[in-house]
């Protein structure tokens, strides 16, 4: 593996700058958005920040649930702590916190950012166009080596001011490949049986880096009432079965990329 590539943002956007951000009426330290609340303004920051990047010819980093938990950490920590640094009590970073996970990664990096917006969608926005405005935290939001980031929201108990951390990763594809059910046509046989004939196709979902491909299939069938039964791996795109006039049947398909990724299943029902 490539030795790993570290890089930290460094918070240099003057506190001062909040104040215009929004009215004077939407801080407050008394009203602590609730969990969910927060769970949802981290995905808020996600698409802020693919906002940022689609928008210069970009693809969207993908969700990392792992770069999340860790994220939400490191707000944590420094909502319990105040100490609002990329390092923590023993010389930790998050590189050590990745590396303790045994995360296979190629390049990291981290953005950090506090503010007293009142609501967690507004702290969200705000720490979006922080980040923005500083070229440290921009170059990393808009990377080209990034492919997965997380991002956590830690409200302190004592302060109220709303903690901010992102993970970005450049790591492994781990994103499950797409395939769905394109055409079924039925020819009948004889008064009971019918020619089915079933197409499908995939596709890998694009990373900025390391997209692995699509690799295989996995197509299923199930008789009315019945357990599943697999036709098995296949990089075909159809398939011609014969099967009983008059039942509804249902067929699948998922897909796995190079990396061994699956995807969800599609399903259909056909009555041939």
């Amino acid at each position: 593996m490539p030795s790993p590539t570290r890089r930290l943002g460094l918070f240099i956007v003057p506190l001062a700058l909040i104040a215009i951000l929004v009215p004077a009426a939407a801080f407050a330290t008394d009203v602590a958005p609730t969990a969910a609340d927060m769970r949802a303004a981290e995905l808020q920051t996600l698409s802020l920040v693919n906002a940022q990047r689609v928008a210069r010819g970009l693809v969207p980093v993908r969700l990392d649930t792992r770069m999340a938990s860790i994220a939400r950490g490191r707000a944590a920590y420094m909502a319990q702590t105040g100490d609002f640094d990329h390092v923590q009590a023993g010389g930790v970073t998050v590189f050590d916190i990745i590396a303790a996970r045994k995360i296979k990664w190629y390049e990291a990096g981290e953005i950090i950012a506090w503010n007293t917006a009142i609501t967690a969608a507004d702290s969200a926005s705000m720490a979006v166009d922080m980040w923005m405005a500083s070229p440290t935290h921009e170059a990393i939001i808009v990377s080209k080596d990034f492919n997965y980031a997380g991002f956590g929201m830690v409200v302190s108990p004592t302060t109220g001011r709303r903690y901010w951390a992102g993970v970005f990763l450049k790591g492994p594809d781990r994103t499950g490949a797409h395939a769905g059910v394109t055409s079924v046509a039925s020819t009948p046989v004889d008064g009971g049986k019918a020619r089915v004939v079933l197409r499908w196709s995939g596709s890998d979902p694009r990373l900025q880096v390391l997209t692995s491909g699509l690799a295989v299939y996995e197509i299923q069938r199930r008789s009315p009432g019945g357990t599943w039964y697999s036709y098995g791996i296949t990089t075909s795109t159809s398939a011609v079965r014969t099967w009983t006039r008059g039942l509804t049947y249902q067929f699948r398909v998922r897909a796995r990329d190079h990396a061994g990724n699956w995807g969800p299943f599609h399903t259909v029902s056909v009555t041939p």
